[in-house]
Protein backbone atom coordinates (compact mmCIF):
# COMPACT_ATOMS: atom_id res chain seq x y z
CA UNK A 1 0.00 0.00 0.00
CA UNK A 2 2.87 2.34 0.83
CA UNK A 3 4.42 1.75 -2.61
CA UNK A 4 1.06 2.43 -4.25
CA UNK A 5 0.72 5.76 -2.42
CA UNK A 6 4.28 6.72 -3.33
CA UNK A 7 3.66 5.85 -6.99
CA UNK A 8 0.37 7.75 -6.96
CA UNK A 9 2.06 10.80 -5.40
CA UNK A 10 4.81 10.68 -8.03
CA UNK A 11 2.34 10.39 -10.90
CA UNK A 12 0.33 13.31 -9.51
CA UNK A 13 3.24 15.72 -9.82
CA UNK A 14 3.08 18.19 -12.70
CA UNK A 15 5.19 17.29 -15.67
CA UNK A 16 7.86 19.86 -16.41
CA UNK A 17 9.73 19.35 -19.61
CA UNK A 18 13.26 20.63 -19.82
CA UNK A 19 13.91 23.15 -22.55
CA UNK A 20 15.55 21.56 -25.53
CA UNK A 21 18.42 22.80 -27.63
CA UNK A 22 16.60 21.56 -30.72
CA UNK A 23 15.42 24.13 -33.25
CA UNK A 24 11.96 25.54 -32.68
CA UNK A 25 9.28 23.93 -34.83
CA UNK A 26 6.66 26.61 -35.43
CA UNK A 27 4.58 24.05 -37.33
CA UNK A 28 4.30 21.64 -34.42
CA UNK A 29 0.89 19.97 -34.41
CA UNK A 30 -0.14 19.81 -30.79
CA UNK A 31 -3.89 20.27 -30.18
CA UNK A 32 -3.52 23.73 -28.56
CA UNK A 33 -1.40 24.97 -31.48
CA UNK A 34 -3.84 23.58 -34.05
CA UNK A 35 -6.83 25.19 -32.32
CA UNK A 36 -5.21 28.64 -32.09
CA UNK A 37 -3.93 28.51 -35.68
CA UNK A 38 -7.46 27.64 -36.84
CA UNK A 39 -8.89 30.63 -34.96
CA UNK A 40 -6.24 32.95 -36.41
CA UNK A 41 -6.88 31.65 -39.93
CA UNK A 42 -10.62 32.25 -39.63
CA UNK A 43 -10.04 35.89 -38.71
CA UNK A 44 -7.34 36.62 -41.29
CA UNK A 45 -9.70 37.45 -44.15
CA UNK A 46 -11.33 40.18 -42.06
CA UNK A 47 -7.93 41.64 -41.18
CA UNK A 48 -6.67 41.67 -44.77
CA UNK A 49 -8.93 44.53 -45.80
CA UNK A 50 -7.43 46.67 -43.04
CA UNK A 51 -3.86 45.62 -43.92
CA UNK A 52 -4.42 46.37 -47.61
CA UNK A 53 -5.36 50.01 -47.01
CA UNK A 54 -2.73 50.59 -44.31
CA UNK A 55 -5.06 51.02 -41.37
CA UNK A 56 -3.42 48.26 -39.33
CA UNK A 57 0.04 46.75 -39.40
CA UNK A 58 2.39 44.40 -37.62
CA UNK A 59 4.03 45.85 -34.54
CA UNK A 60 7.65 45.08 -33.72
CA UNK A 61 6.38 42.90 -30.86
CA UNK A 62 4.43 40.70 -33.29
CA UNK A 63 1.08 42.16 -32.30
CA UNK A 64 -1.34 43.90 -34.65
CA UNK A 65 -1.65 47.66 -34.14
CA UNK A 66 -3.48 50.59 -35.67
CA UNK A 67 -1.08 52.18 -38.15
CA UNK A 68 -3.27 54.93 -39.59
CA UNK A 69 -6.82 55.26 -38.38
CA UNK A 70 -7.34 58.78 -39.71
CA UNK A 71 -9.63 57.62 -42.54
CA UNK A 72 -11.91 55.56 -40.32
CA UNK A 73 -15.35 56.55 -39.18
CA UNK A 74 -16.40 55.50 -35.70
CA UNK A 75 -17.99 52.21 -36.79
CA UNK A 76 -14.94 51.22 -38.86
CA UNK A 77 -12.60 52.08 -35.99
CA UNK A 78 -14.65 49.93 -33.63
CA UNK A 79 -14.49 47.00 -36.07
CA UNK A 80 -10.72 47.37 -36.46
CA UNK A 81 -10.16 47.65 -32.72
CA UNK A 82 -12.39 44.64 -32.01
CA UNK A 83 -10.44 42.55 -34.52
CA UNK A 84 -7.16 43.65 -32.93
CA UNK A 85 -8.53 42.88 -29.46
CA UNK A 86 -9.37 39.35 -30.65
CA UNK A 87 -6.21 38.80 -32.70
CA UNK A 88 -3.48 39.78 -30.26
CA UNK A 89 -4.44 37.45 -27.38
CA UNK A 90 -4.65 34.60 -29.90
CA UNK A 91 -1.19 35.49 -31.21
CA UNK A 92 0.14 35.30 -27.66
CA UNK A 93 -1.71 32.03 -27.11
CA UNK A 94 -0.06 30.59 -30.21
CA UNK A 95 3.37 31.57 -28.93
CA UNK A 96 2.65 30.09 -25.50
CA UNK A 97 1.28 26.86 -27.01
CA UNK A 98 4.36 26.41 -29.21
CA UNK A 99 6.62 27.18 -26.24
CA UNK A 100 4.82 24.58 -24.12
CA UNK A 101 5.47 22.01 -26.82
CA UNK A 102 9.17 22.93 -26.72
CA UNK A 103 9.79 22.68 -23.02
CA UNK A 104 7.59 25.32 -21.44
CA UNK A 105 7.93 28.89 -20.35
CA UNK A 106 11.71 29.00 -20.82
CA UNK A 107 11.26 28.50 -24.58
CA UNK A 108 8.83 31.42 -24.93
CA UNK A 109 11.37 34.17 -25.85
CA UNK A 110 12.92 32.04 -28.60
CA UNK A 111 9.51 31.01 -29.91
CA UNK A 112 8.28 34.63 -29.85
CA UNK A 113 11.30 35.83 -31.82
CA UNK A 114 10.95 33.05 -34.40
CA UNK A 115 7.20 33.61 -34.77
CA UNK A 116 7.61 37.38 -35.20
CA UNK A 117 10.11 36.73 -38.00
CA UNK A 118 7.64 34.34 -39.63
CA UNK A 119 4.80 36.86 -39.42
CA UNK A 120 7.04 39.55 -40.92
CA UNK A 121 8.00 37.21 -43.77
CA UNK A 122 4.34 36.33 -44.38
CA UNK A 123 3.29 39.95 -44.61
CA UNK A 124 2.46 41.06 -48.14
CA UNK A 125 4.27 43.75 -50.05
CA UNK A 126 2.79 47.15 -49.21
CA UNK A 127 1.59 46.18 -45.73
CA UNK A 128 2.96 48.17 -42.80
CA UNK A 129 5.50 46.80 -40.32
CA UNK A 130 6.86 48.61 -37.27
CA UNK A 131 10.64 48.50 -36.90
CA UNK A 132 12.57 48.19 -33.63
CA UNK A 133 12.62 52.00 -33.20
CA UNK A 134 8.84 52.29 -33.56
CA UNK A 135 8.90 53.63 -37.12
CA UNK A 136 6.39 52.28 -39.62
CA UNK A 137 7.68 51.06 -42.98
CA UNK A 138 5.90 49.46 -45.88
CA UNK A 139 7.13 46.02 -46.75
CA UNK A 140 8.80 46.17 -50.16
Amino acid sequence: MKRFLLLFAFLSLPVVAAPTSEPINLDIGTPPVIIVKHTLAQRSSRLVRFYDVGIIGLGNDGMIKIHDGSHLNLAQRQIAEKLIDQENPDRNSLIYAIAEAHGGQDAEPVVREAQIKRWQAQFHSGWWIEDAQGNWIQKP
